[in-house]
């Protein structure tokens, strides 16, 4: 298999490589209820989440009860309901697995970078992928700005001496494009998450696709010049 320019692959984890949308809103909703709250349906989130539990957190509440006493009290409570509900029904989208293998025996540099935090995205990782297929995996940690600051990115760059340039960035939301944009790496987009086409191009997206096993075609048939479809 051909892989053209690239060299490596940054994967975000939640919507791109696991569904955890179940899980996330089963806590947050917990969190809600305990507060006294009104809850989500589980979709309701698939536009809550992406920048961080704090920002998620805010979203889910009412926008009467945004004040930092009211999101600090239930960030605390989502601290527990998170670990109570990692992992519970989560599972990688059908095809992942083999795709990151393929890729993986391909030669590609592999990475993870999420905004949820950094504890949880290690565990997410290693329970559903193990810890031979990613050589850098990093979720959101303390002194490094949250995605759509490149920061995060151009340090997994920087650990494989590899150019931005030479750097495929996967995800399924507009802060995935615009994060890519701003480490000025080729941003693709994946439709089997939980944001649009629509959205996807508007950040920046330069291709999309609409399932796991096209981005082995997309890498191999040097798709990569074309228009986004």
């Amino acid at each position: 298999m051909s892989t053209s320019r690239f060299r490596g692959v940054i994967f975000d984890l939640d919507g791109t490589l696991l569904d955890t949308l179940e899980d996330i809103g089963n806590a947050a909703n917990a969190v809600l209820a305990h507060h006294g709250f009104p809850s989500h349906p589980i979709l309701a989130y698939r536009q809550f989440v992406g920048e961080g539990i704090q920002v998620l957190m805010k979203r889910s509440l009412p926008s009467t009860h945004r004040d930092e006493a009211t999101l600090q009290a239930c960030l605390q409570t989502m601290k527990t309901e998170y670990v109570r509900n990692l992992n519970k029904t989560a599972k990688p989208y059908p095809g992942i697995p083999e795709v990151l293998t393929k890729l993986k025996a391909a030669g590609l540099k592999l990475a993870v970078l999420s905004n949820k935090p950094d504890e949880f995205t290690g565990r997410c990782v290693t329970d559903f992928f193990g810890n031979e297929l990613f050589q850098v995996c990093f979720g959101l940690r303390p002194g490094v700005p949250r995605k759509p600051d490149p920061a995060g990115a151009l340090e997994i760059a920087q650990s494989w001496q590899t150019a931005p340039g030479n750097i495929l960035y996967v995800g399924d939301s507009g802060t995935d494009m615009q994060t890519a944009m701003a480490a000025a790496m080729f941003p693709l987009g994946v439709l089997w998450g939980y944001r649009s086409r629509e959205e996807l191009l508007a950040h920046g997206a330069k291709a999309v696709i609409e399932k796991p096993d096209e981005l082995l075609s997309f890498l191999g048939q040097g798709e990569l010049s074309r228009t986004p479809r």
